[in-house]
């Protein structure tokens, strides 16, 4: 299988404009074993309520017969699954999610796969979300040096629903411009057309990529790598003043402007840009703002990866970047550390700080940036009262006291933040 998308990566790179014509052909037994491999046997099942243990006990004829049907086309995706996760820092909104079927799954995963073969040599460098060896912080990271260097104006864009909003025919054009083998294009399809199954009714999929369907990643890169980064290396860098970048990770991207009237210029064009393929900027999440060393008293601030970025002085007195953690994500985090510690309450002690320990330790290697150490020391504050505060409601006949505390804690220690990233 790697032999096979590096042959197709080195074409991709070879020959830009040629169509990729057999890859169907790569969905095969070896590749569908690999994926299933690389499943979690404790994720959420779907529709077919078929597991990773479940499946495995007979995988050979289970994929024997899938490879059968998905020959004589007879195979079709089931619905998803959908069901709803917290949306971070609103409260009582929830953010759909769909979860495939298991041998939806395995095919979805073998030609996404085949699709990142194909479009990573085509992807632009500002794209890091969803790629091989790309993260978040790297993208942080490259923000960084352009807001240190020239950046005086930020388009900060948010994308109205798009994962929701995904308009199949155009994706569907955009993969016929790189791909000719109709086999594979039209199981492509089929996966978008599936639809989704929410508490035992079914709705058709007129539009959108399901979150949580392996090949939805992947389809949603190349959907914005036409709609907007194409557009902006090919079209907008040309046409402005000064100088303008972006930094995009799936769809939460940042537009850098040297000058103000190509921010101003381009927020307009990208309104109708977006417009034509169907999907909408929303304005109450969007704005234009000043930003960078030249913008003194008159900087904005704005979000990107869960980090608010000011601007602001070092300890020298020289103008620096500075990211903390967003309140919109600091609310979500605490909402959810606190929501999980009533629901551990009676667990013993010891168990409960390892748990407890794993977690900060998450939130520590994402948020452990410098400039970030009191956001994150803060955090640890709330989580270490919340902690007390559940103590104390295990049916005790009297509350813990800070000097039982401060002994527990001596005894069972709660990480302390650390900075992981120097950015």
């Amino acid at each position: 299988m790697t032999t096979g998308l590096e042959r197709i990566s080195q074409l991709a790179r070879e020959h830009p404009d040629r169509k990729m014509q057999t890859i169907m052909h790569m969905v095969n037994a070896e590749t569908l074993k690999g994926v299933h491999s690389r499943q979690d046997k404790n994720k959420a099942y779907g529709v077919d309520k078929v597991t990773k243990t479940g499946y495995e006990e007979n995988i050979e004829e289970n994929i024997k017969d899938l490879l059968a049907r998905m020959k004589q086309f007879s195979y079709r995706p089931q619905p998803v699954r959908r069901t709803y996760i917290p949306k971070d820092g609103s409260g009582k909104q929830m953010r759909p999610l769909g979860v495939p079927a298991y041998e939806d799954k395995l095919v979805q995963g073998a030609m996404a796969d085949i699709l990142s073969a194909i479009y990573e040599p085509k992807f632009y460098d500002f794209s890091y979300g969803f790629r091989p060896n790309r993260d978040c912080h790297k993208a942080l990271e490259a923000l960084d040096k352009k807001l240190w260097n020239w950046t005086n104006w930020v388009v900060d864009a948010d994308i109205k629903s798009f994962f929701d909003t995904v308009d199949h025919e155009w994706l569907m054009k955009f993969l016929e411009h790189d791909i000719e083998d109709k086999n594979f294009l039209r199981y492509v399809k089929r996966f978008l057309k599936a639809g989704i199954m929410e508490e035992g009714k079914y709705y058709d999929a007129d539009a959108g990529v399901p979150q949580g369907g392996l090949i939805s990643p992947v389809c949603a890169n190349v959907y914005l790598h036409y709609v907007i980064d194409m557009w902006f290396a090919e079209v907008v860098v040309g046409n402005v003043k000064g100088r303008a970048e972006m930094i995009r990770y799936a769809d939460d991207v940042v537009f850098c402007f040297e000058n103000e009237s190509d921010a101003y210029g381009f927020y307009g064009a990208l309104k109708k840009r977006l417009n034509k393929f169907n999907l909408e900027l929303s304005e109450e999440k969007s704005k234009i703002l000043r930003f960078g060393r030249e913008a003194g008293e008159d900087a904005g601030k704005f979000d990107f990866l869960g980090f608010t970025h000011i601007t602001g002085k070092s300890r020298k007195g020289t103008f620096c970047v500075k990211r903390v953690t967003s309140q919109k994500k600091l609310k979500a985090k605490r909402q959810a550390v606190k929501k999980w510690l009533r629901e551990n309450m009676h667990t013993p002690i010891k168990t409960l700080v390892d748990k407890l320990n794993r977690k900060l330790q998450g939130h520590y290697n994402y948020y452990g940036i410098i400039g970030n150490y009191a956001a994150m020391h803060g955090f640890r504050e709330y989580v270490l009262d919340r902690l007390k505060a559940t103590l104390n409601r295990r049916g005790a006949n009297k509350d813990i006291t800070d000097e039982l505390f401060r002994k527990l804690l001596a005894k069972y220690p709660v990480a302390l933040p650390r900075i992981v990233h120097r950015i």
